[in-house]
């Protein structure tokens, strides 16, 4: 568990629960699924001393399912919002690797999907993360620099880019890193479906792993699906925004535009990712269609070759065949340069009708 007070430009890690909020400020507390779990009791006393509410018993669950979809939902004193997280990581190996499977491409095998849960109050921050939650840690990181950054510029570049001005805003920011951390994926996942696209469409290669391809473009599926649960939760959250009481004073009134505008920026990430997916399912089905046009316009080249060959020896057949009849009489049997008059015959033919095949190019290949 780490708890992050921030109190103006001023920002303050700690392991232990706070006893009362900052005097300006809000306060982060992000802890474990394990954590939470076992210390519930003492969270939630927490929450009950900070905020005067503590989380309702079907939130409670929402926040320690690690099955949960993405999804928002509130009540009259905080919001509730589960992400699953688009996040690479990096000690996973290939679940099929040890049962001898062929698995599909190592970067889709590690993504994690693990939810992470928010609840927004107005002063204070509760997440729940999956052990070791990478970022949760980066975030942290992100944010003891920036304030130590804002600390020494001037206070105008404060919460631009470095200290956020509520949970709220604190929350957004968390949701659009972790959306950031697929987008990272682009390149490799890229690289590594284009190596495919490039076997497939190679007339020399004989492509075999369509087990991982097709495992590949399940968790494309996978993904866009995820994609669409974080779309609605978000979306749903912007909507919220709109039926919150808002007082004339003007740093509220730009605070919460802010948040409009993070809202619909996070928004925009997330249909980034879904575009990049579908980008990429697309290109690996025209791919696969492209292979087989190819394998196709191969065999065609194969069945054209092998039937003009067949015409070509078809009246040589046919002069072998007469003159192998068992007659008594047939014209020039009994000569002695009727065999090679025969042959020159036959060779004549054939040399013609492969010119005129030539020329009619059904002697050619297609890539030719």
């Amino acid at each position: 568990m780490r708890v992050i007070t921030v109190n103006g430009l001023q920002v303050h890690d700690s392991l232990a629960l706070p006893d009362a909020l900052p005097a300006h400020g809000f306060v982060w507390i992000a802890c474990s699924r394990a954590y939470f779990e076992a210390e519930l009791p003492l969270v939630q006393a927490a929450l009950v001393r900070l905020t005067g509410q503590s989380l309702v018993d079907l939130h409670t669950s929402d926040l320690l399912n690690p099955q949960l979809p993405s999804r928002y939902d509130f009540s009259s004193q905080y919001d509730l919002m589960v992400f699953r997280r688009l996040a690479q990581r990096q000690d996973a190996a290939p679940a099929d690797a040890a049962k001898g499977k062929r698995p599909g491409p190592p970067v889709l095998q590690r993504i994690d999907t693990s939810p992470v849960g928010f609840a927004v109050f107005d002063r204070v921050l509760l997440s729940v993360h999956p052990a070791d939650c990478a970022v949760r840690e980066a975030y942290a990181a992100r944010l003891l620099a920036s304030a130590v950054a804002d600390d020494a510029n001037d206070a105008r570049s404060a919460g631009a880019r470095g200290v956020p001005h509520s949970p709220a805003d604190m929350m957004l920011r968390i949701v659009s890193h972790m959306v950031d951390g697929y987008l990272d994926l682009r390149r490799e996942l890229s690289r590594q479906l284009d190596h495919w696209q490039a076997e497939l469409l190679h007339p020399k290669t004989r492509f075999n792993r369509w087990d991982a391809l097709l495992q590949a473009r399940l968790a494309l599926h996978q993904l866009e699906d995820l994609c669409d649960d974080q779309h609605n939760a978000i979306q749903s959250w912007t909507e919220s925004l709109d039926t919150w009481g808002i007082g004339h004073d003007s740093a509220a009134v730009l605070e919460h535009e802010l948040l409009k505008i993070r809202s619909r920026d996070v928004l925009e990430h997330i249909d980034r990712v879904v575009q990049h997916v579908r980008r990429l399912e697309h290109n690996t089905e025209t791919a696969v269609q492209m292979h087989f046009n190819v394998q196709g316009n191969r065999t065609n080249d194969i069945m054209r070759t092998l039937t003009a060959l067949t015409a070509i020896f078809l009246p040589l057949n046919l002069i072998a065949g007469i003159f192998g009849m068992n007659f008594e009489f047939i014209p020039w049997l009994h000569q002695a340069s009727a065999f090679w008059w025969t042959l020159g015959s036959m060779g004549a033919i054939a040399l013609g009708m492969g010119l005129v095949f030539w020329r009619k190019r059904y002697l050619a290949r297609t890539g030719d």
